[in-house]
């Protein structure tokens, strides 16, 4: 019964635990990284095509994003997730897919003219499609018998719809241990969504540290701070560009730009329009209106009750077409423009940067975490010039961080968190979170909450009957290089192998007849391409 940490350990992104016992085989997350690393990640240590089950705490990109990657590696396996991470990840998944294959088709392009060999797409919206069928949606607070030996439960984390915190009673030869495993932490007093729950008791506690050594500061009327930041853009005749994660933080927004026009907290300019450039955004604002009953905190529901979307509001316009969104630039009235990624890696967000970066009277107002190496990073530590799409674009735009929406606990939040557990966790292992919040934090968890605490590296092993690292990780540092965004085909080639082996394992007792005409297959297949 053992656990080990593979992604977003003393890193924030690329969320990844896989856990054994017996014949089982489990992934608890399975994300894209975002931004570069700081150590090398430890690949997953077996064939993909011999896990068994993956459980997902959300649907974020850096906690599912890496989902069809495993599916075109070969997992066929079950994927439990709540029913509104389920329904977001089949648009997320799907978009991201579309991002791998545009990026690829541009770098082939530029490839082709410069004679270097071509990439392939990471994965392809079949890899997205094909995975997906293998999701089960699970309610809240239901215990799930997974297999002989293994249970689990969703309950709510209040970070995002449909984000969970997810309980796991494990057993082999007699041995039970409850393994808690915290997803991201939301902060509380959140639009729309519901505060995070408490889980009182565990053997062992695997929980984020991303703001795990800073205090939120204390949250201003957020529509009134944001009224502010309009106000002066408008008067200045710019734009106002937020780049905005297109699920959770885009219908946030959304809240707040309702509540300024219901509340006349901007008489001035009273019939100003906003537009939500995303298809994906757009998708996702959907699917909060399918949630609603289960997800919604009472604020929310109240407003639905009342007849009153929550998230819609007069002069509120959206663009899905790429022809759409580009009609917005050419619009010489001041309006609102959210727009994906929220960290500006990639998506219509750089277009619109390309568009008002240059410009003195616009402003990017940016309302959520940006991971350093990022674009958006880059922009809020004041970088003079910007590289987008070739071009080299001045910054003259002024550039905003309005705190006071995080989606992620802080510090005490998380030391409240960890508390309700008492004494009974015999080891938390602290993750999702930079070097220094990681260490800070698991030091807070033995000082503040008085249990024993560790931030293990990419790698490393732990015995979850004795607590003990039975295998360490790498802690070399990974070089300083973009993250790698496409894979050769020859690497394809050699992961679908490997998913044949695991097949041919698992043939071991069907009928003699059945074994010999798949042999035969193998070998017709071999004669083919044999050389």
């Amino acid at each position: 019964m053992n656990i080990e940490f593979l992604g977003a350990a003393r890193e924030v992104t690329g969320s990844c635990h896989y856990v054994t016992f017996g014949d089982v085989r489990l992934l608890v997350d399975c994300g894209m990284e975002q931004g570069p690393d700081l150590y090398e990640n430890q690949q997953l240590p077996v064939n993909p095509a011999t896990i068994n089950y993956v459980f997902i705490t959300h649907a974020h990109i850096d906690h599912s994003g890496l989902l069809p990657l495993l599916y075109k590696n070969g997992f066929r396996g079950q994927i439990f997730s709540t029913k509104a991470t389920h329904e977001l990840c089949n648009i997320m998944l799907r978009d991201s897919a579309h991002i791998q294959e545009f990026e690829a088709e541009w770098k082939n392009r530029k490839a082709r003219r410069a004679g270097r060999p071509e990439v392939v797409p990471l994965y392809d919206t079949n890899d997205a499609n094909g995975v997906l069928q293998h999701f089960i949606s699970c309610n809240y607070h239901d215990k799930i018998e997974v297999c002989e030996g293994l249970s689990a439960r969703f309950v709510d984390a209040g970070h995002l719809l449909g984000s969970s915190s997810i309980e796991m009673w494990i057993t082999e030869d007699n041995v039970k241990k409850k393994l808690v495993f915290s997803g991201d932490i939301g902060n509380g007093n959140r639009p729309l969504i519901r505060d995070p729950e408490y889980i009182t008791d565990a053997d062992y506690v695997i929980m984020e540290s991303t703001y795990g050594n800073r205090i939120h500061e204390t949250p201003p009327d957020y529509a009134v701070e944001l009224a502010k930041v309009l106000k002066d853009t408008f008067t200045r005749g710019g734009n106002v560009v937020i780049p905005a994660f297109s699920v959770g933080r885009t219908q946030e927004m959304l809240y707040f730009l309702r509540h300024i026009k219901t509340e006349e907290l901007l008489p001035e300019f009273p019939d100003f329009e906003a537009y939500v450039d995303s298809p994906l955004s757009v998708e996702a604002t959907n699917i909060f209106h399918l949630n609603v009953v289960e997800c919604f905190d009472e604020e929310a529901l109240e407003l639905v009750n009342e007849g009153i979307n929550p998230i819609r509001f007069k002069g509120l316009k959206v663009s899905v077409t790429s022809d759409e969104s580009k009609m917005i630039n050419f619009d010489p009235n001041p309006k609102v423009i959210i727009s994906a990624s929220g960290m500006c890696e990639a998506g219509r967000i750089r277009h619109h940067l390309k568009h008002n970066l240059w410009r003195e009277d616009s402003t990017i107002l940016f309302v959520g975490y940006q991971v350093p190496g990022t674009l958006g990073n880059a922009l809020l530590g004041g970088v003079n010039k910007v590289k987008l799409f070739g071009e080299e674009v001045e910054v003259r735009a002024k550039i905003i961080n309005l705190p006071g929406i995080s989606g992620h606990a802080d510090k005490q939040q998380l030391v409240e968190w960890v508390k309700a557990f008492g004494n009974t966790p015999a080891k938390v292992f602290v993750v999702h979170g930079d070097e220094e919040n990681a260490v800070a934090f698991a030091e807070t968890v033995k000082s503040l909450a008085g249990l024993e605490a560790v931030a293990p590296y990419s790698g490393d092993v732990f015995d979850l009957e004795t607590g003990l690292c039975i295998k360490h990780g790498t802690r070399k540092l990974a070089e300083k290089t973009k993250a790698k965004k496409a894979e050769g085909v020859f690497a394809r080639l050699v992961a679908a192998g490997e998913r044949l082996m695991a097949v041919i394992q698992k043939s071991e007792g069907i009928a003699n007849k059945d074994l010999a005409k798949f042999a035969d297959q193998i070998n017709s297949l071999c004669d083919k391409w044999e050389r």
